[in-house]
C-alpha cells in the first residue's frame, strides 16, 4: 500500500470552499482505499488530506482522471501553500487490508 498525509493552507477565508472541491468526485478513483479531508482545529485556514492507495502507481494515475484534474484546476486559486507532506507505508488497520510485508 501507499499513503500520504498532507496539510494544505487555504487562502484566508476559503478553507470550506477548498474542502468542498477536494471532496467532490472522490468515489471514482481506482485503487483508492481511503481519502479523508479534515479541518485543522488549531489553524482556521488549514486542511489535512489523508490518502491510502493500493499502490503508489494508483495515486499517480489518479492525477490524470478528468474529475481530479478539474478539482485541481478549481482548487489551485484557493490554495495559499502546502505546509507539510509525508509519504507512508501503511501496514493495515480498521477498514484496510491486513498487514503486508515489503
Amino acid at each position: 500500500m501507499y499513503g500520504l498525509i498532507g496539510r494544505i493552507d487555504a487562502v484566508p477565508g476559503k478553507r470550506d470552499a477548498l474542502m468542498d472541491i477536494l471532496l467532490e468526485g472522490t468515489a471514482g478513483m481506482p485503487g483508492c482505499l481511503l481519502y479523508v479531508v479534515s479541518r485543522d482545529v488549531d489553524a482556521p485556514d488549514a486542511l489535512w488530506v489523508t490518502e491510502i492507495w493500493a499502490r503508489k502507481e494508483d495515486h499517480q494515475a489518479s492525477l490524470t482522471l478528468p474529475a481530479v484534474r478539474d478539482a485541481i484546476g478549481r482548487g489551485r486559486p484557493l490554495i495559499a501553500g502546502f505546509a507539510q507532506r509525508v509519504e507512508l507505508d501503511p501496514v493495515g488497520g480498521h477498514g484496510l487490508p491486513g498487514p503486508t510485508t515489503g
